[in-house]
């Protein structure tokens, strides 16, 4: 009887182990998951390093580009990446840009703050996974351990062996720091040769012990793009050299795997630059439809709002809403990847989701089209000398791609999504409207980009006076200047023309109304055969009114007024939505749509004149930036900000005048105030005060930041 019972006694223990060990209510261990946000990327602040090492990483996921094939660990090519003809363009380019904006470009700085305001928002939900969060850059310049894999880089990859002619002696590692860039025996100031050797953002991941990676994009504003399946495909082949070949990964923007399922499978090594080289397509391409495979991020109602929030930021209060044009300008496509890539589909579904919310606010649809960059041409479009592909001015000098449609034959959007930029605003021009904006779809985050490049581009076609903000100009983004302009666009281009009817050169015209010598604008073209990046006959005044209208055989142009059919009317570039928190909140909501998750806070309204919905200090350069957004405004008269050394501390009032209120009760609206200069390394508290009709104060913060490089937003 006792052995009986010490079998039934046994027999229980076993069954209650079990019962604790497999019942629901046990804690057992978490799956972790890998959130990877992917971001186009470039440098903060401009060098010759920075550049070197974007251009390093750009030539890396092409193999059969010849920088690749020839050069990427060839020791005695390093020195002469910077000489090519793109480099040498780009150098002047970025000078001026980089300076127009104080030095530092803001999109580092926001996109840490967007992955910190993702994290914020996914950390008020309970889930059944927990996260781990990185960013990668397609390139990162001036970071290379946030370029996705920097180690395949560092490395020489096994297979590598270029011909004695174009490597005698290849590198194991790519280690250069500069010896004999730009004839300089000395390496880039602070060089680490083995910043390449260093652990990425999924190695990272890996390290932190996740068991499935997210990738989700903003790389060029959520659309789908090669760029980010370059990214795609380094993830993949990171995991594969660690042994996690098998672990899942899902691109949220590109739910069902469509570029991935889409991509050329014949010659097996296949790239656009394989197209490029040969002037043909793939042998096989699986041309996948796009139907069924839709872009959650692009199709996002969110990613519409804060479009069309940004354009309405941009329009001219006294211009209304029916007489303003909108044009939605865009990058196009590496040229052949129209076999994978939906990037320009995903672009134009966007593009009508923004005219439909316009036209609900009372836009005219008429004055709302989509416009791309320019591609090249035959040079005889221009009497040669040359019969090839070239630039042209008659293209704007613009080489940025083709706005090709997915699975097409080199096909552009119909209609009103097809136009040139330049055709765009000489459309919008002779409709008679009052103001344009520039919107900008594929990019959500300021940056050099959208603060400098475009308005340039924008300003030499209808004008720099025109510009809304002439005359009373922006310091604050443009320090010293006020404004992005260039004296002329182009300013990379070569200044010295050959001498008319004599030997010898002598400078060239970059001035509309002409130099009153013997050189004419626009300049001559100077290069014999096919015409170089760098040929001044490319560059172009960025002259009062523009050049759109304007017919030289005519008369003169005027500088204190529009002539002939010139634009009369006012023009300002949208304003992403940058570091709005919508922007972290939008894509912290599609993570979170992947797993059994439960909200953990509870939203109450308070009752005060105004619901402050955000108060931001974002840091910058020597500078610290004041955001704040209101989700309504009843009676309020303005704003002041205050600033302390210490968070309970005396504060002082910073703004010199009050700052205006915008809102309403049934609207939202958003502030900003930037503060400098003030001392890098050093915390600042502020808080923002809102007064009523009545006069009643209230104050709200603080909040505080400190300026530096690379610095994130602290919330206290």
């Amino acid at each position: 009887m006792k052995a009986e019972n010490r079998k039934w006694g046994k027999l229980f223990l076993i069954l209650l182990m079990g019962l604790i060990l497999f019942s629901p209510s046990s804690s057992a261990a978490q799956v972790k998951v890998g959130v990877l946000f992917a971001v186009h990327g470039g440098f903060d602040q401009f060098s010759r390093q920075h550049l070197w090492d974007a251009s390093a990483q750009m030539f890396s996921y092409e193999p059969n580009h010849a920088v690749y094939q020839y050069a990427l660990w060839c020791p005695a090519a390093w020195p002469t990446f910077l000489e090519q003809e793109q480099a040498l363009k780009e150098i002047p380019k970025y000078e001026f840009e980089y300076a127009r904006i104080g030095g530092t470009d803001p999109f580092g700085m926001l996109t840490q703050q967007q992955l910190a305001d993702m994290i914020d928002e996914i950390g008020k939900y309970t889930c059944d996974v927990t996260f781990e969060f990185d960013w990668v850059g397609w390139m990162s310049g001036d970071d290379p351990s946030h370029y996705v894999y920097p180690r395949f880089i560092y490395n020489k990859p096994a297979g590598w062996a270029p011909p004695k002619w174009a490597c005698a002696a290849p590198s194991n590692y790519m280690n250069y720091c500069g010896e004999g860039d730009n004839g300089n025996p000395n390496p880039w100031p602070d060089c680490d040769p083995q910043r390449y050797n260093v652990d990425g953002p999924v190695e990272r991941l890996l390290n932190k012990g996740v068991a499935e990676i997210i990738l989700i994009d903003l790389t060029v504003g959520g659309m789908r793009f090669s760029k980010t399946y370059d990214i795609y495909k380094k993830v993949k082949l990171c995991l594969s050299d660690h042994g996690q070949s098998s672990m899942p990964m899902k691109w949220i923007n590109d739910y069902n795997n469509l570029m991935q399922n889409s991509y050329p499978t014949d010659p097996a090594n296949w790239t656009p630059q394989w197209s490029y080289a040969k002037k043909t397509g793939p042998y096989v391409d699986p041309s996948v439809p796009l139907s069924g495979n839709p872009n959650l991020i692009t199709t996002d109602p969110m990613l519409t709002t804060l479009n069309v929030e940004a354009i309405e930021a941009g329009m001219n209060k006294n211009v209304a809403a029916n007489q303003t044009g909108v044009l939605l300008l865009n990058h196009a496509l590496v040229d052949w990847a129209e076999y994978f890539d939906p990037k320009i589909n995903d672009t134009v579904a966007l593009n009508q989701n923004i005219e439909a919310s316009l036209v609900a606010k009372g836009f005219n649809p008429d004055n709302i089209v989509g416009a791309y960059m320019g591609i090249k041409e035959i040079g005889t479009a221009e009497g040669g000398p040359s019969t090839g592909v070239e630039l042209t001015r008659n293209m704007r000098g613009e080489n940025l791609g083709h706005a090709w449609l997915y699975e097409t034959n080199k096909q552009l959007p119909a209609g009103k999504w097809g136009y040139k930029y330049w055709d765009a605003l000489e459309y919008l021009k002779n409709r008679g409207v009052q103001h344009i904006v520039i919107g900008f779809p594929q990019i959500i985050t300021d940056s050099v980009l959208q603060l400098v490049e475009i308005p340039n581009q924008i300003g030499k076609e209808i004008g720099i006076k025109t510009w809304l903000k002439w005359g009373t100009f922006d310091y604050s983004t443009y320090p010293g200047v006020g404004h992005p302009f260039a004296d002329y666009w182009g300013n990379w281009v070569d200044t010295q023309c050959n001498v008319i009817g004599g030997t010898g050169k002598e400078p060239c015209c970059f001035q509309m109304e002409g130099c009153g010598g013997s050189q004419p604008y626009p300049p001559l073209r100077q290069t014999t055969g096919a015409r170089t990046a760098l040929d001044p006959s490319l560059a172009y005044d960025l002259s009062d009114y523009g050049h759109l209208g304007y017919d030289p055989a005519l008369g003169p142009p005027n500088p204190d007024m529009p002539v002939q059919n010139q634009y009369t009317g006012t023009w300002e570039m949208y304003k992403p939505a940058s570091a709005r928190p919508e922007v972290g909140e939008m894509l912290a909501k599609h993570i979170l749509n992947e797993f059994e998750c439960t909200s953990t806070t509870t939203t109450t309204v308070p009752a005060t004149v105004i619901n402050l919905q955000d108060f931001q200090a974002i840091p910058g350069n020597r500078k610290v930036t004041l955001i704040w957004t209101t989700a309504s405004e009843i009676d309020n008269v303005g704003f002041n900000i205050y600033r302390s050394s210490e968070k309970d501390g005396s504060y002082d009032r910073i703004n010199a005048e009050l700052i205006p209120a915008k809102g309403s009760p049934a609207t939202s609206s958003t502030y900003q105030f930037t503060d400098k200069p003030v001392r890098n390394r050093k915390t600042y508290w502020y808080k923002l005060e809102d007064i009523d009709t009545q006069g009643k104060v209230t104050m709200h913060g603080p909040v505080s930041a400190k300026p530096g490089f690379f610095a994130v937003l602290s919330r206290k």
